[in-house]
């Protein structure tokens, strides 16, 4: 999110609260099968009715029921017609809801695209290879698909088209867009996040093997690298998701490249744990949202309107949450590391900050306790890890680049010119100020190349960074992957490769996109940025992890 985004959600949450979750009035009219009950895919989330007064978990419109006038479960193009009207003279669409933002241009239809023309990969070239650029062939029943996705955004509807990929066909595959600010930013027209559930209505269809693709519109990120990048960082020292590139042909029409990410689900947990058992919490995306794994009770309903559980709704994982946050909140420095060693895989979780501190992801926990994935594994372990990668590597703002003096410099391209070291405090303002070790009450809109790396040691919205790195040895180990990653994955001679190669891979199909949301020209200059803020990142980490 942008500074601009972001003040945009601080000066009218109270606003969005009463007119966009629930205009005056609607509840009123609300039939009850429609009322608002279930909460939301992670992705659907938007500011307003968490604890702390913005965020949590947001509900979703029950539409289905309502509509499903043959009983099927599923809505056909006369039902979701008639969905589509009451949402919309209800008032209840969401999208395009912040204006234009950065978009270059205007949108306009792309290529024509055949079949035929397309390369044909099989199944011996794994659907996430980095190195290549599959094709997928989406087609919608209706040709006015768009604006059906985006008034179903926040509803339990799914648009179904068929896929095809490979010159293999899927039929019946709901699709969904995703997203808060990369849905609410983004008009018609350009892109938006897509959700494919390949399973919707066959249980057994996959995609080799995988039941559900997100395709990723590259909000806020010019070059489309960074998701790539840092999962493929991540995935070294974290359970991460894989991440690669997918062109999208819509209707026989070309929607340019996409980020194309893996959903974090059973399949995931099982390449990973080995096992499809235990509990799975997503925690949305939020400004304010507290999602940082506070104490807030033992009472379960407070932390069930901030975590997304992903997996069945049981009692006893609720209750291993509680205690962990308990343990990790109340227990002195001195006896943390013992008390959490049972409860915590706490050197995960220092790798996990640690990634997210060096890169920069200014969509992650250490600035907004949000966008990160949480499993409660079968032994009553919790691991946390990456979920949302866009702004990573960030230079600050969107459009403060690299000015002189490195990134965040004055005069960076767009005009911003880049934040202050370590980035914006959120009003109020906490002790130490912006970007500083002593951060604590102020919430950050995000950081840049100067970001502290042993930022929020006193913020206690976010216990994960506070509380184990108010213990020395953990600091220690902390810093220590601080600087293992930051040698790594920071060095210009390790990324430099890896950056030509996914820019190649994709800069053809950049230029000719009609629906991008950014500029070829930006697209170009952002591996540059990468570079000043790969070396000016490096030093600063290594020098802060040293004293």
């Amino acid at each position: 999110m942008t500074m601009v985004a972001a003040l945009r959600v601080i000066v009218t949450s109270t606003a969005l609260a009463s007119t966009a979750v629930s205009p005056p009035g609607v509840a009123e009219r609300l039939p009850a099968a429609a009322a608002v009950t279930r909460p939301v895919r992670a992705a659907r989330q938007f500011p307003g009715g968490g604890p702390g007064g913005m965020g949590g978990v947001q509900q979703e419109l029950k539409l289905l029921k309502q509509f499903d006038a043959d009983g099927d479960k599923r809505l056909n193009a006369a039902e979701r017609k008639a969905a589509r009207e009451y949402v919309e003279t209800q008032g209840l669409s969401r999208g395009g809801r912040f204006g234009r933002g950065g978009m270059s241009g205007t949108a306009t239809a792309g290529a024509k695209v055949a079949r035929n023309s397309a390369t044909k990969f099989g199944a011996n070239v794994p659907f996430y290879d980095a190195g290549t650029l599959r094709t997928l062939f989406l087609d919608f029943e209706n040709a006015d698909w768009e604006a059906e996705i985006i008034a179903f955004n926040n509803s339990d509807v799914e648009v179904p088209a068929t896929l095809e990929v490979d010159g293999k066909v899927y039929k019946d595959v709901g699709v969904h867009a995703r997203g808060m600010s990369s849905f609410m930013s983004v008009p018609a027209g350009y892109k938006h996040s897509l959700n494919l559930t390949i399973d919707w209505i066959h249980e057994e269809q996959s995609v080799y093997g995988y039941r559900t693709l997100n395709l990723l519109n590259s909000h806020e990120d010019p070059t489309l690298l960074r998701t790539v990048l840092f999962m493929q960082a991540a995935r070294e020292y974290v359970p991460a998701p894989k991440a690669n590139f997918v062109r999208v042909v819509i209707n026989g029409e070309s929607w340019g490249v996409y980020p194309n990410a893996e959903q974090y689900n059973k399949d995931m947990i099982n390449e990973w744990f080995k096992t499809t058992d235990g509990a799975r919490w997503k925690v949305p995306g939020s400004p304010g949202g507290r999602g940082g794994l506070e104490y807030l009770g033992d009472d379960p309903a407070p932390y069930k309107r901030i975590y997304e559980i992903k997996s069945k709704d049981d009692p006893k994982a609720w209750a291993s949450l509680v205690k962990m946050t308990k343990v990790l909140n109340e227990t002195p420095p001195a006896q943390l590391e013992a008390a959490l060693a049972p409860l915590l895989d706490v050197d995960g979780a220092l790798k996990f900050l640690a990634l997210e501190a060096v890169l920069v992801n200014n969509d992650g926990y250490w600035v907004r306790a949000s966008d990160y994935s949480i499993y409660l594994d079968p032994t009553g372990k919790f691991h946390v890890f990456p979920h949302d990668a866009n702004e990573t590597f960030a230079t600050g703002m969107r459009g403060g680049g690299p000015g002189p003096g490195g990134p965040g410099g004055p005069g960076g391209r767009g005009g911003f010119g880049g934040p202050p070291p370590g980035g914006f405090p959120m009003p109020p303002g906490g002790p130490g100020g912006p970007g500083g070790r002593r951060g604590g009450g102020g919430r950050m809109m995000g950081g840049d190349a100067n970001l502290d790396v042993l930022i929020g040691l006193d913020d206690p919205s976010k216990p994960l960074r506070s509380k184990l790195l108010a213990v020395p040895a953990l600091r220690a180990k902390y810093l220590g992957y601080a600087k293992t990653i930051a040698n790594r994955w920071l060095d210009w001679t390790v990324l430099e490769p890896i950056v030509t190669k996914y820019h190649a891979l994709i800069a053809a199909d950049v230029k000719s996109d009609t629906r991008k949301l950014n500029s070829f020209e930006e697209f170009q200059s952002g591996v540059e940025d990468l570079k000043a803020f790969a070396a000016r990142r490096r030093a600063v980490v290594l020098e802060q992890a040293s004293r």
